[in-house]
């Protein structure tokens, strides 16, 4: 049986202080996923265009791009995309929106040790099951078994709606459990095991309803235990999933933490290739002028052609290198400093000649 590759996370965040915790305790999960870190919308957005990630973890609260425009982006361009909103900013209003766009998993950024131990097992879980699809709400290719678990880890209270082409179902939860389950011709566990089995179907999350009468006793461990060694069987005869085309090498130097977008300019070449950048020819073009300026500023005092420029701004960071064979144009997140830009710039342009 071949190895499975390490799963990969994506974190949007622009507080750096929680994404570095974050992404040092993720990386100590079972599955060992690799972690990538965003502080901008519209990095997050270029690496997801880029390469495949497992789940995308986002906050909401974010200056200029925010959380939900992210999720509206994200869902148009790539509507399986697994992801999980974890913010400080809880209300009823934005947990509706959020499942509204079609969001796997709503949690408050956790506080205590039992929170965060709850967190990293339900995103664990859904790690474990990254390959399982079928199901369809709002998302693409939602696996029925995480959406289960994942109302039972919350301990959340509502009721699942599955719309098969069989039939309809209903599962209720109650503060985490699994109390009774229905379909058109079975009640309890037998319509529960029913409803698992389907294998494609349309779902819905519901008010809960308390006052349910309770007809499933079995612990929520032993139904998904089961519902998983039944995944497992029908996962033999799942199809190998098509690779994705490698990725370009500005999109490899697009990893580099802090980078929002990269371009390069041969003087071979007509057009600029580019990376996360929403107008290519007008930064190659601004790049230019600022080239040529320098070097008649550099002529004018006898210093020469400068071989790289850098700038700081309130939005973002640039920096221009160029030689005889190209110009490479490099825009930094705002929260990094001068020393950092300086030296992510260096790392970028090793990685780039190399």
């Amino acid at each position: 049986m071949p190895m499975q590759s390490r799963p990969k996370i994506l974190i949007l965040d622009d507080d750096l202080d929680f994404l570095d915790v974050c992404q040092q305790m993720l990386a100590t999960l079972p599955s060992h996923p690799e972690i990538l870190t965003a502080t901008s919308g519209t990095r997050a957005l270029a690496l997801l265009e880029n390469e495949s990630f497992a789940l995308l973890l986002t906050d909401l609260r974010m200056p200029n791009m925010d959380g939900f425009q992210v999720l509206a982006i994200v869902r148009r361009r790539l509507p399986a995309q697994r992801i999980v909103v974890m913010t400080g900013m809880v209300d009823e209003a934005s947990r509706t929106r959020a499942y509204a766009m079609g969001i796997d998993l709503f949690v408050e950024k956790p506080r205590t040790r039992q929170e965060t131990q709850l967190f990293f097992e339900c995103i664990e879980s859904m790690l474990e099951r990254r390959e399982q699809s079928g199901f369809r709400g709002v998302v693409e290719h939602k696996a029925l078994a995480d959406i289960v678990q994942m109302e039972c880890l919350t301990q959340n209270s509502a009721v699942l709606k599955i719309v098969s082409n069989k039939s309809i179902g209903y599962i209720w939860f109650l503060k985490g459990e699994i109390i009774d389950a229905a379909t058109a011709t079975r009640k309890g566990e037998a319509a529960f095991k029913e409803i698992v089995s389907w294998k494609v179907g349309n779902f819905d999350l519901l008010p809960a309803e308390p006052e349910r009468e309770r007809t499933i006793r079995s612990s929520y461990e032993g139904l998904i235990l089961d519902m998983a060694q039944s995944l497992d069987e029908a996962d033999a005869d799942a199809p190998v999933a098509t690779p994705k085309a490698p990725r370009s090498p500005l999109a490899e130097l697009g990893r580099t933490s802090g980078v929002e977008f990269l371009l390069v300019k041969e003087a071979a070449k007509p057009q600029p290739e580019a990376w996360s950048c929403d107008d290519p020819e007008a930064i190659a073009a601004w790049a230019q002028r600022l080239l040529q300026e320098y070097r008649s500023l550099g002529d004018l005092l006898g210093l020469g052609a400068p071989k790289q420029v850098e700038g700081l701004g309130p939005h973002r960071h640039l920096a221009v290198a160029s030689d005889e064979r190209a110009t490479l144009v490099a825009a930094f997140e705002p929260t990094l400093g001068e020393k950092q830009v300086r030296s992510t710039f260096t790392e970028v342009l090793s990685r780039w000649g190399s």
